[in-house]
């Protein structure tokens, strides 16, 4: 008798103790099913208005429960300028295989696109896709890439230099040519200007060390001058002041940033709202959504005018009864 209570109690301890293992077992499981993700980003140069776009993108990702430290990693990478340096970022996401990029700004948008077909790639502050050769259409990205576009109001933000400064003839441009998306939006400006029956002139520059000459000889040109969303430009603005300045010549942005930089006014996007929009396209990514099929989106709002007041004093420009609530006084 006392052997056979041995031998049930035996039994009972190692069926106790399978199943303590399988219940440990089945918790590591668990929590090695959580999945992590790691998300690339790359942004071309240090400006407001790229800051602000993957700024909105991380945040957007937060609010949908995709935290940093948590079950995300970011691996958020600038090429300082040196678009050389793209083409070594683009290989570092892809060798350590992240699951999906945020490419901000087109010149990072292409260089990734051309290391992989496979990894999802989200673009942001991009004026045109299809023109950058990303897309097969804006409507039906149909490969790797989608994302958001800062196609700005630019026909409107020529009409609003006519409204600051009525008495213009000549329209300066200035942007850098090496990247497409100022040439298609300097080419919409001078359509527009054309279309007002006023006359244009511009220059363009390689690099932000040709600015200031560029920026000399068109102040002797024109009564205003247009800048698009370019970013050799967005990050030199202070440089674009000091020549302006001099001049006493209203400069017109593309975005508020650049307005803050030191232009005078602007008509543009919240790219920090353009970066929110692309990272709740990351999200669905993520889920499980196909980026072939996600038609690129634009801002919801184009409307947001904003003046300097520091640089309309330094200017000696005086600022319209009409738009003075939209003078800021940036610090």
């Amino acid at each position: 008798m006392k052997k056979t209570t041995k031998i049930i109690m035996m039994v009972m301890i190692l069926a106790t103790a399978s199943i303590l293992a399988g219940c440990q077992k089945g918790t590591q499981s668990g929590s090695s099913d959580k999945k992590t993700y790691s998300i690339g980003i790359v942004q071309p140069i240090e400006h407001k208005a790229l800051d602000e776009a993957k700024n909105g993108f991380v945040a957007a990702l937060s609010d949908k429960g995709y935290k940093a430290g948590e079950n995300v990693t970011f691996d958020m990478q600038n090429a300082q300028g040196d678009m050389s340096n793209l083409s070594t970022i683009g290989d570092r996401f892809v060798s350590s295989k992240v699951d999906l990029v945020l490419a901000i700004a087109t010149d990072p948008a292409q260089s990734v696109a051309s290391k992989t077909t496979k990894i999802p790639i989200v673009g942001t502050a991009i004026t045109s896709f299809s023109t950058a050769g990303l897309v097969d259409s804006e409507e039906k990205p149909g490969g790797n890439v989608t994302g958001t576009s800062d196609m700005n109001p630019v026909a409107e933000q020529i009409k609003l230099i006519t409204d600051l400064v009525p008495e213009t003839g000549t329209i300066g441009l200035i942007y850098n040519n090496g990247e497409d998306n100022s040439v298609l939006q300097a080419n919409i400006a001078k359509e527009a200007i054309e279309a007002l029956g006023l006359k244009w002139s511009e220059v363009t520059v390689l690099n932000s060390n040709d600015i200031v000459q560029a920026m000399q000889s068109l102040v002797t040109k024109c009564d205003a001058i247009y800048i698009p969303t370019d970013n050799t430009l967005a990050s030199a603005m202070p440089t674009v002041h000091s020549v302006a300045k001099e001049s006493k010549t209203p400069v017109i942005c593309g975005e508020a940033g650049m307005v803050e930089g030191g232009g005078l006014a602007s008509m543009g996007i919240k790219y920090y709202d353009l970066g929110y929009k692309a990272g709740l396209m990351a999200v669905e990514i993520l889920e499980g959504a196909n980026p072939a099929e996600m038609p690129i989106q634009y801002a919801d709002s184009s409307d947001e005018i904003i003046i300097n007041g520091v640089v309309a004093e330094e200017i000696g420009y005086e600022v319209p009864e009409s738009y003075r609530q939209h003078v800021v006084y940036p610090e």
